[in-house]
């Protein structure tokens, strides 16, 4: 029988135990740091020659990590995001690997050292409001689909969701009285209660009474189901969101479900929302999260500023030479 390895208890014990455990993590994050040891064993196997039940700690080091990560970019093609989320899960890891075995603590606390790598900040993408009113008139509301379509988009940008927040909705999880609210399962398993606007509270109770969805006899059922029945998943959201996207003007057809989340939040701070509101609406950690939406709020009012500068500038040139002649 083989004699399991320090490196096998480990990960046995970390993913078992203090992930589900102790942290609570969702199953969706658990199965991330899932994925980055998947694709760890496999960098192991083929260009280390090391199978999985001869790994040690000790034959992890810092230098293995990182040509792990380069593998990834080279032969895998990832980008710089998704390698920086595999690092974070191994960083992860190995702060757990250290308070289980502190005669590894220089070697584990090397690994953790290895840096993110710097990545060129993308702008934050979002529907103008226009574009959202169009998106949100295109569904057929004398469809049963398109009724449903409709209550799941004006939804997802009402409560600013993430998309697995509205995957994971049940009929009780939303209250349509007075005052409607919806209760959503954040990251970290952090319950929120948003606030929903009268027009869409009504919206989801016209899609729930053609559906025959009663939260009174069946709390637990999925609010949005497809077609056979089963909860939406990510593709599907992402599916129904590019089909009405791409015939709005704009005819963008490979958006995803986060952009309706960063227009919500966008429309928000033009309102003049104060941005603790729309850190806690969200449901972010940190305000600095929450601050990657008015830097951009900044940057395009300096951009347009400097646009209307140079439209100045340039009809003042005109003119001066039409002036001469």
């Amino acid at each position: 029988m083989i004699k399991p390895t320090d490196f096998a208890v480990c990960v046995t014990e970390y993913f078992t135990k203090h992930l589900a455990g102790t942290r609570n993590l969702s199953s969706n994050t658990i199965k991330s740091y899932r994925d980055t040891f998947c694709l760890l064993l496999i960098f192991l196997s083929e260009e280390k020659n090391l199978k999985a039940e001869k790994i040690s700690l000790a034959s992890v080091m810092d230098k293995t990590i990182v040509e792990f990560l380069e593998w990834l970019e080279t032969s895998r093609n990832n980008s710089a995001s998704t390698r920086n989320l595999r690092l974070a899960a191994i960083h992860a890891f190995y702060r757990y690997v250290q308070m289980q075995n502190p005669d590894m603590l220089l070697q584990c606390q090397r690994i953790i050292a290895i840096p993110l790598k710097k990545k060129e900040r993308r702008s934050v993408n979002y529907l103008p409001e226009n574009t959202l009113k169009e998106l949100l008139s295109l569904p057929n509301q004398s469809d049963k689909y398109g009724l449903r379509d409709t209550a799941l988009l004006c939804l997802l940008y009402d409560s600013g969701a993430r998309v697995q927040e509205i995957i994971d909705l049940s009929l009780s999880d939303v209250r349509l009285d007075t005052l409607a609210t919806t209760r959503l399962l954040g990251k970290g398993r952090k319950v929120r209660i948003v606030p929903i606007m009268a027009p869409t509270a009504k919206m989801i109770q016209k899609y729930m009474d053609a559906w025959n969805l009663n939260p009174k006899t069946k709390p637990d059922e999925p609010l949005f189901v497809n077609h056979q029945g089963n909860r939406l998943t990510r593709p599907g959201i992402t599916y129904i969101l590019n089909k009405y996207l791409s015939k709005t003007k704009s005819g963008d057809t490979k958006a995803t479900p986060h952009v309706i989340r960063h227009s919500k939040a966008m429309h928000l701070l033009r309102a003049n929302v104060d941005l603790n509101y729309i850190r806690d609406f969200l449901g972010h950690v940190n305000i600095e999260t929450t601050e990657v939406y008015a830097k951009a709020d900044a940057e395009m009012k300096r951009r347009l500023s400097k646009r209307q500068i140079w439209i100045c500038l340039s009809k003042t040139k005109h003119h001066g030479r039409k002036t001469k002649t």
